[in-house]
């Protein structure tokens, strides 16, 4: 089971939290049959969700995270819950792949120029939604931008998912995310600017058997670190034939009766789990009758 935990200096001038992502990326991968780069863009966009979501209060919050680039991988999204559950979608799975002259997957090129749209939903009054450019498609940097410009909250988000080249498999994925707080004086800022320039990536952290604690402690090398929580986090799609039935429901009656004039029933498909659902006539005729 993937794990989050969150970890704060004791003079509370730094926040760190660390996820080891892999089985939420594997599954996701599995879901949604993704190329390699696919995979990888997904894996970290839900890694990001999975731990920026675990930040919200309230239970009742969703946070909501959304790509639109104007590369091969189209759109595509996370979203997390307060407990750091996540599910996510991409419109072309399966986007080619390029790589870097390093070997590395090109997942800058995958995504492209365009638009990042952030939702905090808090499950009352008006959502909080922040829109802005895509700066690199790589993700960390898109979301390290995002707190910078929208929250005005001092980040380093590093993330990472490690494929094998063979079988296109999901090894291991996970993600850092380091917040200075008000507290923070210049020589916290240079202690930690210190730390991230000797963290070796994410994937070879996890490669090497350190736990998200060990990466917290890593990131935070000099100080006293304090553990605020830790928890299991997963991929959760929360579909279900009920919840498509109160949709259709919802619908006008032309609509309903037109799927059963021309469709002589109806088919949904779950862009989270590709679950799919059917309602024969008879189902749509009763969802008729109780309107």
């Amino acid at each position: 089971m993937d794990k989050i935990i969150r970890c704060i200096t004791s003079d509370g001038a730094v926040m760190c939290s660390a996820i080891d992502s892999t089985d939420i990326a594997y599954t996701a991968s599995v879901i949604h049959h993704t190329s390699p780069v696919a995979s990888a863009a997904l894996g970290r966009l839900l890694s990001a969700a999975s731990m920026m979501g675990a930040q919200l209060k309230s239970s009742k919050s969703t946070l909501n995270i959304r790509f639109e680039g104007d590369g091969d991988l189209g759109a595509f999204m996370a979203v997390a819950d307060s407990d750091g559950n996540v599910k996510g979608f991409v419109t072309n799975p399966d986007c080619p792949t390029t790589h870097y002259e390093n070997g590395k997957l090109n997942v800058a090129e995958a995504v492209g120029a365009g638009v990042i749209s952030v939702m905090k939903d808090f499950g009352e009054g008006e959502p909080y939604i922040g829109k802005i450019p895509i700066v690199s498609g790589e993700i960390a940097e898109d979301i390290t931008n995002y707190y910078a410009t929208s929250e005005q909250i001092p980040t380093v988000c590093a993330l990472g998912v490690l494929i094998e080249k063979e079988t296109a498999q999901v090894l291991l994925s996970g993600g850092l995310l380091i917040q200075l707080l008000p507290g923070a004086d210049d020589t916290t800022i240079d202690r930690i600017e210190a730390n991230v320039s000797k963290l070796d990536s994410v994937t070879t952290m996890l490669a090497k058997g350190m736990s998200a604690l060990d990466m917290c402690k890593a990131a935070l090398d000099g100080f006293e670190v304090e553990v605020l929580d830790e928890f299991e986090v997963k991929y959760v799609c929360g579909c279900s034939k009920e919840k498509i039935r109160n949709l259709i429901a919802a619908m006008p009656k032309e609509e309903i009766q037109a799927m059963i004039d021309e469709n002589h029933g109806a088919e949904a498909n779950c862009r989270f789990c590709n679950k799919h659902y059917s309602f024969d006539e008879s189902e749509l005729k009763e969802l008729l009758l109780k309107k």
